[in-house]
């Protein structure tokens, strides 16, 4: 089992000096990834309902706001060498494509072909309403960008025309350093296997026990033969528990093996730097993390 790691990247605890710290820790020990999760604006109060907490807000407190995912990831990649840094989770309809896709490829061209690019939908309508995008049909908007996503980093020439971007015939460099850029897709919802299914080379799942996580693994196998694909075309991540609440029992991991399991992303819960280094050393005790 492979263990990475969620990091809070919010002000003002994520300054310089503690990505610096939590980035290089995390490679000196053997973690597989690090993953950056984005909200570009927070509100004090929304009516859309969010579907990982039990009163269904975030309480983001004055002051506070999640760093931009990408940028942190460029800046974490020129202080590692072997971690994985990916986005957990980019809200990709809400996002501007071509730059998402130029943006994407340049911290995989700069970090020596090391990124996942997680893309969920989002929950927050109020978000989508900032960024100026309609919240309705943000599923099939998703479906479009990864294509046009594809065009970009895989076409020596690339053009695209469907019902929300039209790309004239242009030429995209640098491309991913990946032959194949891995895309994770967020969701536990039937709609979002479905989309693995067809697009994914991997699936996140979030706030899973092991009983939960073998269902949406025996769903998302479904779906794939549907698209004549199988479990051995997808990487299974699976993030146990928030952070907020204790980790998953280390016999449990056993139990997320065989529901089909392939790598736990684990929350740090170090909110200043002189924690970083203790935390990091008790997730790699108990999840037996093998340092490099």
């Amino acid at each position: 089992m492979d263990i990475g790691l969620y990091t809070f990247n919010l002000n003002p605890t994520s300054n310089r000096e503690f990505l610096t710290e939590f980035a290089r820790c995390a490679d000196e020990r053997g973690f597989s990834s690090i993953w950056f999760p984005e909200h570009v604006v927070t509100f004090d109060s929304h009516e859309t309902r969010c579907p990982y907490t039990e009163d269904g807000t975030v309480g983001v407190p004055d002051g506070v706001g999640f760093l931009e995912p990408l940028t942190s990831m460029a800046f974490v990649a020129s202080i590692t060498e072997n971690i994985r840094l990916g986005t957990g989770i980019a809200i990709l309809p809400q996002r501007q494509p071509l730059y998402t896709a130029k943006e994407v490829a340049n911290v995989d061209w700069l970090s020596g072909g090391r990124v996942d690019l997680g893309v969920g939908l989002g929950w927050c309508r109020e978000e989508y309403d900032a960024c100026g995008v309609p919240f309705e049909r943000r599923g099939a908007r998703c479906d479009e960008y990864i294509e046009l996503l594809h065009r970009l980093w895989y076409d020596e020439h690339s053009s695209f025309k469907g019902e929300f971007y039209d790309l004239p015939t242009c030429r995209f460099y640098p491309k991913p350093v990946q032959p194949r850029l891995p895309i994770h897709i967020g969701g536990e919802g039937d709609a979002a296997l479905r989309r693995v299914a067809r697009h994914g080379e991997g699936w996140h799942g979030m706030l899973l026990d092991p009983d939960q996580a073998g269902d949406c693994v025996r769903r998302l196998d479904a779906a794939l033969r549907v698209q004549g694909r199988s479990l051995s075309d997808v990487r299974v991540t699976v993030s146990p528990h928030h952070a907020y609440t204790p980790p998953p029992d280390p016999d449990s991991v056993r139990r997320y093996a065989d529901a089909g399991v392939q790598q736990l992303v684990i929350w740090c819960l170090a909110t200043s730097t002189d924690r970083i280094a203790p935390a990091l050393d008790e997730i790699a005790r108990t999840y037996h993390v093998q340092s490099l």
